[in-house]
């Protein structure tokens, strides 16, 4: 009687585990760096009283060291592990939870072993944009090399910097160049050290003062390098004035005042508004159109622009800065960058102004055929 109720508990317990996970593979992960594995499987049968799936590591062989790598919820079939070793072999076991009871699946057949790919293929489009990149600027270069005329449109600011210099020249004043409140690594601040270059170098040509208030010590080093070489290339060395580079605070705006000061005390002919501004960029535009001075402005910052169009005479836009170097001075690295670039632009707006014609046809038609295009160029 004992070993009758002993085996009809047997079965019940057997009765209630769930059935097993089924057809589980494991598999390298793609396109990924290495050290992760993709594992999947069939659902239990009993999927829906199942609480857990728990994913069981094998290493080295299918009698290896057995460890858990996760669990997921039921309903779920697939599992990614990861911080594996790259060229170990790994074999993969599912263990199926129902109200305290599991059941385990087959081990893999084959062992997944994960190693970093090369190149990402889902990434071929990045490929076809490098290598479409590579050859314009090969091949401007070139002809920048041979010596052969580069077209760039015209930067109003830019080809006023001539202009502005003269102007304070007459009027026998200053000139002053706000690098903003930017720091060294900032792409807006360096190219606002490229412009203070050739501004230097005109002063210099002049013989005009020029004067650069600093929100960062180590920009003051900086402009102050700058403003030597624009003098030296000038062949001016002996009016370069060390002391006319200064750094003022690192408050925002004990900043915008110390330069409203010096705006208002030494009455620039020319202002230079070069970098990265903040709040403090209509205040210093007004005061500079306050005095008199002819202002030059630029930056990178969207909610400032605003400001500084409707305050300043000319206003160099976002990517105008970064285009200022080779703008001013063509040298042939520079310009083929720069061209290579706006083609690049040009194709893009081609393929997306292509991919919405082609995008509103398959609306209108129905035809397949056009989503497939559609899809191709929105890739781009």
């Amino acid at each position: 009687m004992i070993e009758l109720l002993r085996s009809l508990t047997i079965l019940v317990l057997v009765s209630f585990r769930p059935a097993p996970a089924t057809n589980v593979r494991a598999y390298d992960t793609p396109n990924d760096a290495g050290g992760s594995v993709i594992i999947k499987w069939d659902l239990s049968k009993d999927d829906s009283i199942v609480t857990k799936y728990e994913i069981i590591r094998i290493t080295g062989s299918p009698d290896g060291e057995r460890v858990t790598a996760g669990f997921v919820l039921r309903g779920t079939n697939s599992y990614r592990d990861v911080d594996l070793k790259d060229g170990e072999k790994y074999y993969y076991m599912v263990r199926t939870w129902a109200d305290g009871e599991y059941s385990d699946s087959g081990i893999t057949s084959k062992p997944a072993i994960p190693r970093p790919q090369w190149f990402h293929t889902k990434r071929v489009v990045a490929l076809i944009i490098l290598i479409v990149f590579g050859f314009l600027f090969f091949y401007y270069l070139k002809l920048a090399r041979e010596g052969a005329p580069l077209w760039i449109r015209k930067i109003a600011g830019l080809e006023a910097i001539d202009e502005a210099v003269g102007r304070s020249v007459e009027m026998g004043r200053p000139i002053l160049y706000i690098l903003g409140l930017g720091f060294i690594s900032d792409i807006p601040t360096i190219a606002g050290l490229a412009i203070l270059k050739r501004v230097a170098r005109k002063a210099a040509e002049y013989e005009a003062d020029i004067i650069v208030p600093n929100y960062d010590p180590i920009v003051m080093v900086a402009a102050q390098e700058t403003v030597k070489e624009g003098y030296m290339e000038a062949g001016r060395p002996d009016l370069f004035n060390e002391s006319n580079i200064m750094f003022l605070t690192q408050d925002q705006f004990g900043y915008a005042a110390g330069v409203d000061g010096i705006m208002v005390r030494e009455k620039p002919g020319a202002i230079f508004l070069q970098g990265l501004f903040y709040a403090e960029s209509l205040i210093l535009a007004e005061t500079g159109h306050s005095i008199g001075a002819i202002q030059i402005s630029g930056t990178t910052s969207v909610t400032q622009l605003p400001f500084f169009i409707a305050a300043t005479d000319y206003t160099l836009i976002g990517e105008e800065m970064y285009a200022a170097s080779a703008y001013l001075t063509r040298d042939p690295l520079a310009l083929s960058t720069l061209k290579a670039e706006d083609i690049m632009k040009v194709l893009f707006i081609a393929l997306m102004t292509v991919g919405t014609i082609l995008e509103t046809v398959a609306l209108i038609t129905g035809n397949s055929g056009f989503h497939f295009l559609k899809n191709f160029f929105s890739m781009f």
